[in-house]
């Protein structure tokens, strides 16, 4: 334990003494903020395979250190995206703000480096309560409602994540139970528990339908913390599918079917940073599909492990960039609508650049990042899974078509003419350091193949490969350009499958606040009205004795409703007829001997039950 120091540590305990520095002075924060993600690369660089700081806990042993390939691949690039963003955010001012952002990434840190089911289940929790604040520091209603409903969906699919966890841990006894590592899949007496972590994992990973807390939440979130909600949550969930679940095959179609949903939404929006929501869950795609046929043992389900891997890895930067561009132009115009955006490049010529280093990396361009990553994934559907591999393909053309043309053109060029300028420095200079990455690893792409888990066999530079890819790349900016009037964007709003919850939520408020009040309402009136009459026979015995006589005839004749109008008429008569009952009690020898016939009664049912039940 004494020789291996957890990054995610470094970014928790970290957190806590940001209010310290930030008393001392502003720029000894800033400094101490690069500093603890510095820290944790070093960490990294230094860092040896194997399993630390396994800790005793009740019959289990957990392993908060479980250091090999897959794990490091994820720590490094969490940990270079985390110091990017942290150069963003140096700007803001709360101090809470960015110790919910390092809380967030500490526990991502942790999810990676967790060797069994009960350490992971914790950080997952923290991940979750961590980057809500990142949503609810906005401070407007919309983020605040937003929030909500993200942290709603978090609980949920927790909920099913620990169902699971718990279940396993019953169906294999000892520290099995709690293992992390590749689940059964299929029918069999442990599917259940299977079934419901994956239920957990796809929807951190943002799945349709279980999608819409992402494209609802992430660009309600404040311009520093949308960029950290881009890299930690859905990449995360990448990593447990890779490390749970790879090689089954329902994933290979959940991910084609979300690389098309995640570009059509896209299309649709007028909202940038709704346009780039929907576009992460469009790459997701590739990586849930790559997870899929990551068959271990076989050379197509290492290229496709591979590929899930190194373009998870580039999507964290590209979307990090995009996200930073767009979130410079919310930052100094104060607006994020396409029709309410244009003429920006005269102003904000270098954010316009920047972006499109990262358009062009999410695009597939050569050269740039997604082009060495993406590809591998394609090539994988390409043997054997020729549907899949046709939607992949059109979900990167469709990806150049809203991130790489429409967003850039309607919101830097034509349309509304803005007055902006250049955001601050420190986050000019964060996205300088991305769109490096995104270009060294498109120029150098052995640097990341280095680090995979399988030997790579694949080169993307192959001269058909190139030259089929730009010939696509071409053809959809000519199809653009042609019909760019056709896709002005235009002030609507997209229903996506969120709008069946909140009507199905609404409905259910409107349900608990009229009619279950209301019958909740008449039940009290009646047991009300029913203890009020027993309490008056229980303190006029006499009296009650005599209106059982007097009630006979209503009881035979007509049905017995003690909260009809007419029994309460024939109550209160009967009551004035005997006031001086009421008045006058009777001696306590009838009260005894209604005591008697009542045990006497009770008696017999007692022993009647004994007997018919024996």
């Amino acid at each position: 334990m004494s020789e291996w120091i957890h990054p995610g540590l470094i970014f928790i305990l970290g957190a806590l003494l940001i209010p310290l520095f930030e008393r001392i002075s502003r720029k000894i924060r800033n400094v101490y903020m690069i500093a603890l993600p510095v820290m944790a690369l070093i960490d990294l660089l230094f860092m040896s395979y194997g399993e630390y700081w396994r800790v005793p806990f009740l019959n289990y042993e957990l392993i908060f250190g479980r250091v090999d390939a897959l794990s490091m691949v994820f720590a490094y690039v969490f940990v270079i995206a985390s110091l990017c963003m942290t150069i963003y955010a140096l700007h803001v001012s709360e101090s809470g703000h960015h110790i919910a952002a390092f809380l967030y990434v500490g526990a991502t840190l942790g999810v990676v480096f967790a060797g069994d089911l009960i350490t992971l289940y914790i950080f997952w929790e923290i991940m979750a309560f961590s980057s809500l604040a990142l949503i609810w520091y906005r401070g407007t209603k919309r983020a605040h409602e937003a929030g909500f409903r993200y942290i709603l969906w978090h609980l949920f699919g927790g909920m099913f994540l620990l169902a699971g966890i718990i279940l396993h841990i019953m169906s294999f006894p000892g520290q099995e139970g709690i293992a992390f590592d590749a689940f059964a899949w299929g029918l069999g007496h442990s599917f259940i528990p299977s079934y419901l972590i994956l239920l957990g994992f796809i929807l951190n990973a943002a799945v349709p339908p279980l999608h819409a807390w992402l494209s609802d939440a992430y660009p309600e979130a404040t311009v520093a913390g949308a960029v950290f909600l881009t890299a930690f949550t859905t990449k995360s969930a990448i990593y447990v599918l890779l490390r749970g679940f790879s090689g089954v095959e329902i994933l290979i179609w959940l991910g084609a079917i979300m690389a098309i949903y995640g570009i059509i939404f896209a299309v649709l929006e007028n909202d940038i940073r709704r346009l780039l929501a929907y576009s992460i869950i469009s790459q997701g795609g590739y990586m849930v599909a790559g997870v899929g046929m990551g068959v271990l043992g076989t050379k197509v389900g290492e290229i496709a492990v591979n590929g899930a891997i190194a373009h998870a890895f580039c999507c964290v930067l590209y979307m990090a960039l995009l996200f930073m561009a767009a979130g410079a132009v919310l930052e100094v115009t104060g607006k994020s609508k396409l029709t309410e955006l244009g003429g920006l490049y005269r102003f904000m010529p270098r954010t316009f650049w920047l972006y499109m280093i990262g358009a062009f990396s999410i695009s597939g361009f050569p050269l740039f990042s997604g082009f060495v990553s993406k590809t591998m994934v394609v090539e994988a559907a390409a043997h054997g899974h020729e549907i899949v591999w046709l939607l992949l393909e059109c979900a990167a053309i469709g990806t150049f078509l809203v991130v790489g043309l429409k967003l850039p053109y309607f919101t830097f060029f034509s349309g509304v003419k803005c007055e902006a300028r250049e955001p601050p420095k420190n986050m000019l200079f964060a996205m300088g350091i991305v769109a490096f990455l995104c270009v060294f690893i498109g120029i150098f792409p052995q640097f990341l193949y280095g680090m995979l888990p399988y030997a790579v066999h694949y080169e993307p530079y192959a001269p058909g490969h190139v030259i089929s890819t730009c010939e696509m790349l071409i053809f959809t900016f000519l199809a653009f350009w042609m019909l760019r009037e056709n896709l002005r964007p235009e002030q609507k709003i997209t229903l996506d499958t969120d709008w069946l919850f909140r009507l199905a939520g609404r409905k259910f408020i409107w349900f608990c606040e009229q009619p279950l009040i209301t019958f909740a309402e008449i039940i009290d009136g009646a047991l009300r009205k029913i203890a009020d009459f027993f309490a008056w026979l229980a303190n006029n015995p006499a009296v009650a004795s005599r209106m059982l006589v007097a009630l006979t005839g209503a009881i035979v004749f007509k049905p017995f409703n003690p909260l009809n109008e007419k029994y309460e008429r024939d109550l209160n008569e009967l009551k004035r007829v005997y006031s001086d009952e009421v008045v006058h009690r009777m001696g306590i020898g009838t009260g005894v001997l209604l005591v008697l016939i009542f045990f006497t009664l009770y008696l017999f049912i007692y022993l009647s039950y004994g007997v018919l039940w024996r």
